[in-house]
This record gives C-alpha cells, structure tokens and sequence, in this order.
C-alpha cells in the first residue's frame, strides 16, 4: 500500500507540470529512469546520492523531493541521501520553502550544523537532513547513483567512490538571490522545478 501525502503536498504535486520539460532536459533525467528502473528489475534497493558543492540547498531539495515522489508514485525500496564536496549547514531558506509546502518539519538540534526532520506524509519516516559530505558515514557507500545537482561539485569531484553510475543534473544556485526582495520566490521556483523533474522521473518508473 503506498504511503500517503500530507493533503498540501498531494495538492502541489497535482498542480505540477512535467509535461512541459524541455527535450534537453527530459534528456538529463534519461539515465536516472534508467538506473531505477534496472534496481527494480533485479529486485534491489534503490541507492540516490544527490551531491552539491556545500550540501546547503540544492541537494536537500532534490533528496527531500525525490524521497517524495518515489512514495507518490508507490515505488519501494527507494532511499534518498545528500552531500557535499565540504560540509556548511542545511540553509534556513530550504526548510522555509518545503515548509510552506507542507511538509512538516522539526529541528532536532540547533548547533552551527542544524539537524532537522522532515516528513511528507503522516506515516512516512522522516527524511534527515542534515550538511555533510557525499562519503559521510551517513550515507551509503556503496551501490549507489551520484547524482550531482551543480556544475562545481561535477567538476570538482572526478571520482565518486561506491557509486554504480554518476548521472549529472545541474540547477542554478538559489544562492544567487540570498538577501534580495527575490529570494523567496527564487527559492520557490527552484524547489517547484526539481519537484517537476523527479516527478517526471519517478511517474516513468511503471508507465
């Protein structure tokens, strides 16, 4: 039986759009498809490690998403992670934007690194989030897709080690509008973008 949404994230995954990908970018999600699809195929877990440069904003979003669709679309087995080339602190923004949402989220602890739970469905194990780098002890470290969610940390990390595949699915840096009148909606957009793309990747799973 799949695990349900919280009734504001079924409403805004509802609300999504993935027919309106690009061909450029449908294109960059082909090998994630396939990488599930082929787990699936040989009955084994489903290993995802979204990589950014500082594990911060653009890798927690598509980790929290991507644990989300995959239980939307009723796919089991399915186990998201994140991580960065350095570790900085999940930023407030991020949790702000899933907030809003409606995901329920709960700080589990307030040093400079905040660790925080965030659940997308009442029965749901709450995804942690939390900054640290792609081979923390964390996350797996081996049998899994690296999936790099910026162009840096592509660049700047040649070798993923234990990971199967390295599939590349840059986003522009919300970053960019931190402390502007912009930020929030930047936020909201990049949040609502990958929230479409992993959409699209998770509902192609069983068509």
């Amino acid at each position: 039986m799949p695990l349900k949404t919280f009734p504001e994230i079924k409403e805004v995954i509802q609300g999504l759009k993935p027919e309106n990908l690009s061909i450029e970018r449908k294109a960059l999600l082909q090998p994630l498809i396939g990488f599930i699809r082929h787990k699936i195929e040989d009955s084994k877990h489903i290993r995802l490690n979204f990589i950014c440069t500082h594990n911060s904003r653009r890798s927690h979003l598509s980790q929290v998403w991507a644990q989300t669709m995959a239980a939307y679309c009723d796919i089991e087995n399915v186990f998201c992670y994140s991580g960065g080339t350095e570790a900085t602190a999940l930023f407030p923004m991020v949790a702000e934007t899933l907030s809003a949402k409606g995901f329920q989220i709960e700080t589990l602890s307030k040093d400079t690194n905040p660790v925080y739970s965030i659940k997308f469905g009442a029965d749901a194990h709450p995804v942690i989030g939390f900054s640290k780098r792609f081979d923390d002890h964390f996350n797996p470290q081996s049998e899994f897709a690296a999936v790099m969610t910026c162009t840096q940390a592509d660049e700047g990390c040649p070798f993923i080690p234990g990971a199967e595949i390295r599939i590349s699915l840059p986003y522009e840096d919300p970053k960019t509008s931190d402390n502007t009148p912009l930020q929030q909606e930047m936020y909201r957009e990049r949040s609502l973008q990958i929230a479409t793309e992993l959409f699209y990747v998770f509902s192609k799973i069983k068509a």
